[in-house]
């Protein structure tokens, strides 16, 4: 969380975390879609523990958190699990669409029809969080399933990115610059002034050769 206390820490400590466990508990776990849910959502819950534990031990620490996406990709599916206003787009057939939904103060008026969404975009606490891992401690994430096809290409962004550049232009960027998309991304809103830090990661689902596979 830009602006707190330790939200480095907590951002590290919690994809660390996360990672361990399910890296840990992967291959015990059952492959449908409801174990494979629980991994994430057991995964988050243990993050959001040591992120919530730690800010309790170290006073420099008190109130860190941070916002968490997790993309597990298995026989062609992205199971997610979601905390705050970072977010997963999953692009197909040259259609960009928000996958996660954010935890924040303005995603609620948007839904209660308060505001347009273009009012969203402008909107002065932008950046409040309703929900965020570390600050309590239990937190409930978002898990959500959808397909990843052939060709699929799955954004994991924050706020940092997506505070600067609306959707139609991070499409747009990304099909201008299918050799360093990040970089593109991550350029262009540096250069409309880049007040947060920017993180972006795409996922192609590219099709393999039966040459790479039998390597």
């Amino acid at each position: 969380m830009g602006g707190y206390k330790g939200g480095e820490v907590a951002s590290s400590v919690a994809v660390t975390s996360s990672k361990n466990y399910i890296i840990n508990n992967f291959k015990k776990t059952k492959k449908d879609r409801e174990n494979i849910l629980k991994l994430i959502s057991d995964a988050i819950e243990y993050a959001n523990m040591i992120v919530y534990e730690k800010s309790r031990e170290i006073e420099e620490l008190h109130d860190m958190g941070t916002t968490l996406d997790i993309c597990l990709i298995y026989n062609n599916k992205v199971f997610i699990g979601h905390v705050g206003d970072s977010r997963v787009y999953r692009i197909r057939k040259n259609i960009i669409r928000k996958i996660t939904t954010d935890h924040s103060y303005v995603e609620k008026l948007l839904k209660e029809g308060t505001i347009t969404k273009e009012e969203a975009y402008n909107h002065p606490k932008k950046n409040m969080l309703m929900k965020a891992l570390g600050c309590n401690s239990y937190v409930e994430p978002d898990l959500i399933c959808k397909g990843f096809l052939k060709d699929d290409i799955l954004l994991m962004c924050s706020d940092g990115l997506t505070n600067m550049l609306k959707e139609d232009e991070i499409y747009s960027l990304l099909l201008n610059n299918p050799d360093k998309p990040e970089e593109a991304l991550i350029n262009e809103a540096n250069n409309l002034g880049g007040y947060d830090n920017i993180t972006t990661i795409i996922i192609d689902n590219i099709d393999v050769s039966e040459e790479t596979k039998e390597r």
